[in-house]
């Protein structure tokens, strides 16, 4: 019915290991992003986590301004990184696939 059953349980293995690599791969990959005028910089991975945040030294002075560009500027990087990580991990998902009739899960 579903052909070489142990060929397939081999190609989710596969599948499983190209996500875990893919996963690793994306610890390496710097995300930056920088307010409009460039007073706050974040730098992150592609798998969302925080680097580092560099902040002008103008935005010490008024906490809710800091507040705010720190929430824009994250949320664009996180943004941005969550596009990265979201196509690379359905492309690893995906090449690893066993081809199972029906079950066109990645189109």
């Amino acid at each position: 019915m579903f052909g070489d059953l142990s060929g397939m349980m081999n190609k989710l293995k596969e599948a499983k290991q190209k996500v875990e690599e893919t996963k690793n791969r994306l610890n390496t990959v710097l995300i930056d992003e920088n307010s409009s005028d460039h007073k706050i910089k974040v730098t992150l991975t592609a798998n969302r986590e925080i680097k580092s945040i560099s902040i002008d030294e103008s935005l010490l002075q008024d906490t809710e301004e800091l507040e705010d560009y720190l929430v824009i500027t994250l949320n664009k990087a996180i943004e941005r990184a969550s596009k990265i990580n979201e196509t690379e991990m359905a492309a690893a998902a995906k090449s690893g696939m066993p081809n199972i009739p029906g079950m066109d899960m990645f189109k």
